[in-house]
């Protein structure tokens, strides 16, 4: 499996298991319409879901993270 595609799976991975806890959690705390539920539950998925990209470093390409709770990228 290429690198692209190891960062195209981790990354709808990651935005996958963190719009369903966001799904499923805020259908348990609030009562409004599952069509509004899933649309802020993307969103919020989409701004703390970690981002993976391949970079060329050097003239080796190598699979890295960008999440918001870590500063800087961090090489996988």
């Amino acid at each position: 499996m290429s690198l692209k595609q190891k960062a195209l799976l981790f990354n709808f991975l990651g935005f996958a298991v963190i719009f369903l806890l966001f799904r499923f959690g805020l259908s348990y705390l609030l009562a409004i319409k599952p069509v509004y539920i899933s649309v802020i539950s993307a969103v919020l998925a989409m701004v703390i879901a970690p981002k993976f990209a391949v970079a060329s470093i050097e003239g080796v390409p190598k699979l890295l993270m960008k999440w918001i709770f870590l500063k800087g990228f961090k090489e996988l």
